[in-house]
């Protein structure tokens, strides 16, 4: 039962794991907002232009069946606005990386190129001959 639990320990509190559940904590409460605006603000906007006050009961009704098209209608909507947000939540978090990764590059001094003292092309700092003019180098 002790390596049940500590088998349990490590996989449960490994960093990935604790990053899933936070990831998943943080996208139910953006999605949440995200409901929120497009009940509160756009779907009542889009009535305006449908001059029906509740999309819930745009519906088409064929025979005796009905197809209530206005929950489609706001659940594309809901997709289109998380998608769209999450694309430039993305976008920032892709140019922050591309940014460190340049300080990263300036920080580094690159050193000098090796050069071969017969030939004077440029080598790579481990080798013993010249590619270019095989001369034997010394170190």
């Amino acid at each position: 039962m002790k390596k049940i639990w500590n088998e349990f320990k490590a996989f449960a509190f490994k960093g990935n794991v604790i990053d899933l559940a936070v990831g998943m904590i943080v996208g139910s409460s953006f999605t949440a907002i995200v409901n929120s605006l497009v009940n509160s603000v756009v779907m009542p906007l889009f009535s305006l232009i449908t001059q029906k006050n509740n999309y819930e009961e745009m519906k088409w009704t064929i025979g005796a069946t009905e197809i209530p098209y206005g929950v489609f209608l706001q659940a594309v909507v809901n997709f289109l606005s998380i998608a769209l947000c999450l694309f430039f939540i993305v976008k920032v978090i892709n140019k922050l990386n591309d940014l460190k990764k340049d300080d990263e590059k300036e920080e580094q001094p690159k050193e000098p190129p090796r050069l071969c003292p017969f030939c004077k092309s440029e080598i790579h700092k481990e080798a013993t001959r010249c590619p270019h003019c095989t001369s034997e180098l010394k170190e």
